[in-house]
């Protein structure tokens, strides 16, 4: 059986590509346990700056896999807390950007939204349906796209079930960039060897104090942003690009 995911690396990026073409990257439990225990193996690797998920042509991953759950019982979705592995992967702190072709409907919307940014095709499609299989979101959905969009256009998709096209998104602020649809992988791959190009302990910080905003009050975020702030000058990533600021050179990051 094929692998559920290829990885390549390149430089101090990984790139991971979802792998069930046939059932449009649906995401059942190998894909999820593979798609983990990679991206927990790539956050532990000194030698990786930054990751891009990424599907198909056809798909960015067009939901969860239907058949896997639809005859289980609620006693047996609460014991195996189903669905509970994707807060693992959403745990990593390496930055994550999806490069998103196709649909990313339902878990493959979830997905992307668990990535610290998404850069999508023209031709992309997104959404939350699940409320037309009877139940919704269950693997964040509701949560991060409420913080993502807001609560009204959340509402609509998840109430209704439509699909957003990738200007649509664009404007709403689920994605960042919208390229045309040859040009996905290749852009998101070029920010990622930006961001990875940096100092490690300085992005990975950058990402916390971002992902605290949509958590804590102004005052509060204020205070953690400082405390982060103020750790790194304990790095040589901080050293080396204050030091190349002030001798008017290029910093050679990734010694810390």
């Amino acid at each position: 059986m094929a692998e559920l995911i290829e990885i390549t690396r390149e430089g101090r990026v990984a790139l991971i590509r979802l792998n069930r073409p046939e059932a449009l990257n649906a995401l059942n439990s190998a894909l999820a346990e593979e798609l983990t225990a990679a991206a927990e193996a790539l956050d532990a690797d000194r030698g990786v700056g930054a990751i891009v998920v990424t599907g198909s042509d056809r798909a960015f991953a067009a939901g969860a896999d239907i058949s896997e759950m639809a005859e289980k019982s609620a006693e047996a979705m609460v014991e195996a807390d189903f669905f509970a592995i994707w807060d693992r992967f959403a745990a990593t702190r390496t930055p994550k950007i999806a490069a998103v072709n196709g649909y990313a409907l339902g878990g493959g919307c979830e997905l992307m939204m668990m990535c610290d940014f998404a850069i999508a095709g023209e031709g992309a499609k997104f959404g939350q349906p699940e409320v037309k299989l009877g139940v919704i979101a269950g693997m964040g959905g509701t949560q991060r796209m409420t913080k993502l969009i807001g609560r009204a256009l959340s509402m609509d998709l998840h109430l209704t079930g439509r699909m957003m096209d990738a200007a649509e998104a664009l404007r709403a602020g689920l994605v960042a960039r919208v390229v045309p649809d040859d040009q996905v992988v290749p852009e998101a791959m070029a920010a990622a060897r930006q961001i990875a190009g940096y100092s490690r302990p300085a992005t990975r910080l950058a990402r916390e104090a971002v992902m605290r905003a949509e958590e804590l009050s102004l005052a509060e975020g204020v205070a953690w942003e400082r405390r982060l702030f103020h750790r790194l000058f304990g790095t040589e990533g901080q050293r080396e690009g204050m030091r190349a600021f002030l001798e008017k050179r290029k910093p050679e990051f990734h010694r810390d």
